[in-house]
Parts: structure tokens; sequence; C-alpha cells
């Protein structure tokens, strides 16, 4: 029986990026790519697989362009990698990625903590950005991160993030990218923010990031797709946060998401095949596993489908 509740929207694993930013140890290439293709291959449609932030600053993003440069062409295809200056787009889309998530805050003081600018001078640099990436064929995403609130000025007035989606220096963005980047918003303010960006922009997808840090990561994303979120993100495990933002803690969950939302691809025998991909990596990286939905694949109650065969 299908309860699908997503029939326009589908699931970004960010795991490699957002996901990974915050441990303390970096991934071989080898293990990353193992990662990406072990979820492409269970039909994760799209993933999020690196960033050209500074390695010093956030190392286990240092071997991003070596992991682009071992992705074939068509697996580059379903591939995004955070940027947020011209000059990410340009190194990576060197190594052969196309799809770039050009990231910054609606927030100035966590854009001045995140990327060393102002606001302005980001989305100022955004059509230069546009212009690299149409020159290779590729599609960029509008990052508004801090879209709900900041870790050092508080709620983050909707006008501001509806301002930046609609200023025409972004006009190339195929999507928009709305980031409950510290987690604190609350279903209704995920919806009405989605659904106003939406009727203003019909010709974009809006993707939207959640984060689980106060327990309403998988109802903020329902909430999101019931207002016309294309693309809802989510990483293995829980696993990420920002590394610029105190309080910030794990994604949603992908199993969860894909659980409550059960796109096409999942299986029961496709979710065991998620969740074992995320153990080992979890373990090796000495993360805790945050996933409700992994914990319920090991229960006792085998009469239900979804729990891991005896």
């Amino acid at each position: 029986m299908s309860y699908s509740l997503t029939p326009r929207s589908i699931l970004r694993d960010v795991t490699l990026r957002d996901g990974l930013q915050l441990t303390g140890k970096v991934l071989p290439t080898d293990r990353k790519l193992e990662i990406a293709r072990g979820l492409l291959a269970l039909g994760v449609p799209e993933l999020e697989i690196g960033s050209m932030a500074r390695p010093d600053l956030v190392p286990p993003m240092a071997n991003t362009l070596e992991l682009i440069g071992e992705l074939t062409p068509d697996e580059l295809d379903h591939c995004w990698v955070w940027v947020a200056t011209p000059r990410h787009v340009e190194k990576a889309a060197a190594a052969g990625a196309r799809n770039f998530q050009y990231c910054f805050s609606a927030s100035e003081s966590h854009n001045r903590a995140n990327i060393g600018r102002s606001t302005d001078d980001s989305l100022a640099a955004m059509p230069a950005a546009v212009e690299l990436t149409r020159a290779v064929g590729g599609r960029i995403q509008l990052c508004i991160a801090t879209s709900f609130t900041c870790p050092f000025e508080g709620d983050v007035p909707a006008d501001r993030v509806l301002a930046i989606a609609n200023d025409p220096r972004g006009d190339g963005a195929d999507d928009i990218v709305l980031a409950d980047t510290l987690g604190q918003a609350v279903p209704a303010q995920v919806a009405a923010l989605v659904a106003r960006v939406k009727a203003e922009s019909p010709q974009r997808r809006i993707v939207f990031h959640g984060h689980d840090t106060w327990g309403l990561g998988v109802a903020n994303t329902l909430a999101a797709i019931g207002a016309g979120a294309s693309v809802v993100d989510g990483s293995l495990g829980g696993l990420g946060g920002c590394p610029f933002a105190p309080g910030a803690s794990g994604n949603t969950s992908t199993e969860d998401i894909a659980f409550a939302t059960r796109p096409d691809w999942l299986t029961p025998q496709t979710l065991t095949a998620l969740v074992d991909i995320a153990t080992p990596m979890l373990t090796e990286l000495g993360e805790p596993n945050r996933s409700r939905t992994a914990e319920g694949t090991r229960s006792e109650a085998h009469a239900f489908e979804w729990v891991r065969p005896a």
C-alpha cells in the first residue's frame, strides 16, 4: 500500500556536505565515493556532495574537488556543491561539477561569520556565479541561510527573506533554498514562508533545508511540502550542523524523511540498505545515529514490513 505524500517533491541527501562539516574527522575520498554511489544506486534523486569552503576552516570538506573528479558526468548531474563566491564556482566547474548551491545568509551577522562579507556583497557577486554556471551548462541555486532565525540576531523577518529572493541580482537562480539553519522554526512558520516565496517565484523550485535541533525536523519538512516545496533536504542519521552557527545541531534525518514521505524508490529493502550505509559511516566518525526510523528498523515488531528481517 502506498502512503506517499510527495507527488511533487523529492528528497536530496546532504550527508556529504552539511552532514560531515561539523565532524572532527575527514572521510577519505574513496569512502565518500562509496556513499555517494550507494545512495544513487538506491534511487536517491539528488545529493549534496561537498563544499568549496576553505579547508582550514571546514576540514571535512578538504577533498571535495577530489570527489568531484572521481564521479562520472552522469553521476554529477544528480549532485550539488556548496559555493559562496564566483571563484568557488569556477574551481568546482573545472573539476567537473555542474550544479552549484550559492549560499549566503539573510542575517548580516551570520553571513559575516560564515562567509566573511556582507549579505549585499554576496548577492552582488551572484550574477557572476550565474554566468559561470551557464557557461558550463549547469544549474545554480540561491540558498538563503538563516531564513528563520539567526544565532546572533534572533528572529529573521520574512520580508527580509522575500527581499533577497526577489532581488533581480538573483534572477538567474534555478531554485531557492530556504534554510532553517538553527532548527528553531515551527511548522506554521515554515509553511507560511515557503508559500510566500513559491507564490512570488512560481518558475523556480523551492527547496527546504531543515535541522532537527528542537525535534521538529520532520514536521517542518512535511509543512514545507504541503506549502509547495519541490525538494527537501536530509542527512543520514541526522548528522550535521553549521560550524559558524552556535546552537545548530544535526540535519533532519534522511531516513526519517523518507519513511514519512514514502518516495517511489523507498521499499523495506531500500530502507534497510539506507540504514546500512549510514551505520558504518557514523561508527567511523564516532557520531551517534539520531534517526528514529533507523532505530525502528531494529525493533522486535517483525509483523511490520519495515522492520529488518529477523
